[in-house]
C-alpha cells in the first residue's frame, strides 16, 4: 500500500533511494523499493529514552552523532547533562553496531542529488525519524520524503515541516501504537535485515 502511495516517484522517474529504518522499517522499506524499482539501505538513528522510562523519547542520535533533544520534556523531568551523555555514547555505540552488522565495510551511498525515501513501520513520537530525515539532508539529499503506513497526526503534521513531503496512510486518533494497526507485528532480528539487505543488493 505504502509503495503504491509512492509510485509517483516512478513516474516522475526521479534518481530514488529508499532508506528504511532498522529494524522493522527494513521490511517496509523493501516493499517500497520493489514498487518503486529503486535500491535500498539504512539509515540508522537511536531514541534517547527518559530516566526510568526508556520507551519515552527525550531525544534522538543522528547517523553522524548530532543529539537532538526535547528541552521542555528534559527539563520537566530533570534530566542531568551525565544522564544524556552516558545515554548518547551509549546509543553512538548502538548505531556503529548495527552499521557493521547491516552494512560491513561497504561504503555508504551516495545521496547527492537523489530523492530519499525515509521508510519506517510506523512514527510515534518522531524524535527518530526526525533524527534520519536531519542526518540524511546533511548527506545532499535533493529531496527528502518520509513514508510510513500509520502515526498520529500531531506527529505527522510535526514532521512535515522536517521532510519536504511525508506519505502517511492513516492518521488515526486516538493512537495508542503502531502494532495496533498489523495483523502481524512480530520482532524483527538482526539476522532478517541482513537477509533483506543482501536479497535486495544480489537482485539489482
Amino acid at each position: 500500500m505504502l509503495g503504491k502511495a509512492l509510485s509517483f516517484l516512478r513516474t516522475e522517474k526521479r534518481d530514488v533511494i529508499v532508506l528504511g529504518i532498522p529494524r522493522g522499517g527494513v521490511i517496509i522499506a523493501k516493499e517500497v523499493a520493489d514498487a518503486l524499482d529503486a535500491p535500498v539501505d539504512v539509515v540508522i538513528t537511536r531514541k534517547i529514552g527518559a530516566p526510568g522510562d526508556p520507551e519515552l523519547a527525550i531525544g534522538a542520535v543522528t547517523l553522524d552523532g548530532e543529539v537532538i533533544t526535547d528541552p521542555v520534556l528534559m527539563e520537566l523531568l530533570g534530566v542531568s547533562n551525565d544522564f544524556m551523555k552516558k545515554e548518547t555514547t551509549s546509543q553512538l555505540n548502538e548505531i556503529e553496531r548495527r552499521m557493521k552488522a547491516y552494512r560491513g565495510d561497504r561504503s555508504y551511498p551516495d545521496l547527492s542529488g537523489k530523492a530519499v525515501v525515509i521508510v519506517d513501520d510506523g512514527v510515534a513520537t518522531g524524535s527518530t525519524i526526525q533524527a534520519a530525515i536531519q542526518s540524511i539532508r546533511r548527506k545532499g539529499a535533493a529531496v527528502v520524503i518520509l513514508g510510513v503506513p500509520v502515526g498520529p497526526p500531531d506527529t505527522v503534521a510535526r514532521l512535515s515541516k522536517v521532510a519536504d513531503q511525508v506519505v502517511c496512510l492513516r492518521t488515526p486518533e486516538p493512537f495508542h501504537a503502531i502494532g495496533e494497526f498489523y495483523a502481524e507485528f512480530d520482532q524483527v532480528d538482526d539476522d532478517t535485515v541482513k537477509e533483506v539487505l543482501r536479497t535486495m543488493r544480489e537482485a539489482r
